[in-house]
């Protein structure tokens, strides 16, 4: 069974605590959906622990919903942690997503390899690797066009009718461009632009 991510964007109210606003703390600017659509358990890894098969050590894993969440993703996400239907939930500010160094990897694997008919997109599997690679995973890829232990970008070739990729595990490159996180960091680096780094946060909950 797949573990799909929920939740939203955040940021701090600037006038909470004065006597003219009454509103909650914090406000709900987005919801992730609308610019992030993809499951990849490499990146709920990276940031949050959720299914971190490769084994980073996370970034925000584990926190819970925080204590003052906006009412909005309240009602979205609340009622669900609470009953349990939802795994884990945590969240993560843009300060602490800013500073995330993008060299970061976990310690055993370097990458994944990805391979697929090339008549048949359908058909496509994945393997994480360490270093060297397995003799069985090159019998099937064959050999890369490239060396490819300090590779920063996707590499692609064929062998036979297969056409094959490796990304390497940094995290520049399982939050990339490749991916949708970009559009996600682009939202939440305007708002910091307003509200600060500490004032704008990534909530999220996963099934």
């Amino acid at each position: 069974m797949s573990t799909d991510i929920y939740g939203g964007i955040e940021f701090r109210h600037p006038h909470f605590g004065t006597d003219f606003y009454e509103g909650d703390p914090w406000v709900a600017a987005m919801d992730l959906w609308t610019l992030y659509d993809e499951t990849d358990y490499t990146a709920f890894g990276l940031l949050f622990g959720a299914r971190n098969y490769v084994g980073f050590q996370p970034l925000a894993p584990g926190r819970g919903l925080p204590v003052d969440l906006s009412s909005r993703m309240r009602s979205q996400l609340g009622s669900w942690v609470a009953s349990g239907e939802m795994d884990s939930a945590s969240w993560v500010t843009w300060a602490e997503l800013d500073s995330l160094d993008p060299s970061t990897t976990p310690e055993e694997f370097v990458g994944r390899v990805t391979w697929h008919k090339a008549s048949l997109p359908s058909t496509s599997r994945r393997q994480f690797v360490c270093r060297p690679w397995p003799s069985e995973l090159l019998s099937v890829v064959g050999v890369p066009p490239a060396d490819l232990h300090s590779t920063t970008e996707r590499v692609e070739w064929t062998t036979g009718d297969l056409v094959c990729a490796y990304e390497p595990l940094t995290a520049g490159a399982v939050l990339g461009p490749e991916t949708h996180w970009p559009h996600v960091f682009a939202v939440m680096r305007a708002l910091a632009g307003r509200f600060g780094g500490d004032g704008v946060r990534l909530v999220v909950a996963f099934d």
